[in-house]
């Protein structure tokens, strides 16, 4: 039986929206892996001191691969798309302008705690763009820690950045110069 997971998609750099496109179609390149839905795409206010919105989502697999090499194979997309990570932990550098970011959130119904892989996303009941779009997909899937449903942290979350749905063309192709929309 296959693994079920959420993957959390962000890109405030360039063309965000085929930054997006591009790493749902990378996801769904992953062996042994299938996008099963997607969420529609959120504009959100930046958190921090980054200039910029971004666009989240989220994506639901189905995978045979573990929560480790689902971790390293999010990794890699990010790094081939361009993403450079800052090692250490400082403030000043957690919130940083992304190309891409892709967060495993949940993995099955799986608390996992390692060096490289942490499910439950440790902030992600504290994130708007990240539980409007699984509200859509699982609203009553239960964080196994926090034992509340996605509607639930949803509809309690005190924040005050802004999260509003985008427009759906965001999501389609876009034409190259020169070519007609059809």
């Amino acid at each position: 039986m296959p693994n079920r997971a959420f993957i959390g998609i962000g890109s405030n750099l360039g063309d965000r929206a085929a930054n997006y496109r591009e790493a749902i179609q990378r996801i769904a390149a992953i062996p042994e892996t299938r996008v099963v839905r997607q969420s529609s795409i959120y504009e959100t206010e930046p958190v921090g001191d980054l200039k910029g919105a971004f666009l989240n989502g989220v994506v639901e697999v189905e995978t045979e691969l573990g929560p480790e090499v689902m971790m390293r194979r999010l990794l890699a997309i990010e790094r081939i798309m361009g993403r450079k990570r800052v090692k250490g932990k400082t403030t000043r550098g957690k919130y940083r302008p992304r190309i891409i970011d892709l967060d495993l959130l949940f993995f099955n119904k799986e608390t996992i705690d390692t060096r490289t892989v942490k499910v439950p996303h440790p902030r992600l009941h504290e994130r708007r763009f990240v539980l409007a779009p699984m509200s859509e997909l699982a609203p009553a899937l239960i964080h196994p820690k926090l034992n509340a449903s996605i509607s639930e942290m949803l509809a309690g979350l005190k924040s005050p950045f802004r999260v509003t749905l985008a427009r759906a063309d965001l999501l389609r192709p876009q034409p190259k110069r020169g070519e007609s929309v059809k």
